[in-house]
């Protein structure tokens, strides 16, 4: 979907346009909603295993701080691509912001992987006395 919508702004914005057009926004605000209630819940679960509290805080420090760029870059940018008028245009500026978006968007979901795989090597943390 990300490489169709910048490979030629405005023009490929059309998937941003009515009648069809794509806003995920309630979808994010849903699926991270649950993400981060079930992860608080695994921290309070496992607070009791020290080594494995300390990894799941790390994760969500840096969760949180990956949440932060997205909700001050990301979604403030795809906003203000949402709200361009359609145009037959290759607009090169537009192109270039679009790109970036794209790119650190790819580094974002790399990111967010690594930080979900960390926790699951968290799950083989075992207990040890009381620690």
């Amino acid at each position: 979907m990300v490489p169709a919508w910048t490979a030629a702004p405005p023009s490929s914005f059309i998937f941003f346009q009515k009648p069809y057009m794509l806003d995920f926004k309630m979808f994010w605000i849903i699926i991270h909603g649950i993400h981060e209630s079930v992860f608080i819940t695994a921290v309070i679960f496992n607070w009791a295993i020290k080594n494995r509290r300390k990894l799941m805080l790390l994760v969500l420090v840096a969760h949180i701080a990956v949440r932060i760029w997205t909700l001050t870059y990301f979604a403030p940018v795809i906003t203000e691509f949402q709200q361009l008028p359609y145009s037959d245009t290759l607009d090169i500026s537009l192109q270039e912001k679009a790109a970036r978006w794209r790119n650190l968007n790819y580094l974002r979901v790399v990111i967010f992987f690594a930080l979900n795989f960390l926790l699951i090597h968290g799950l083989k943390i075992k207990e040890k006395n009381n620690e």
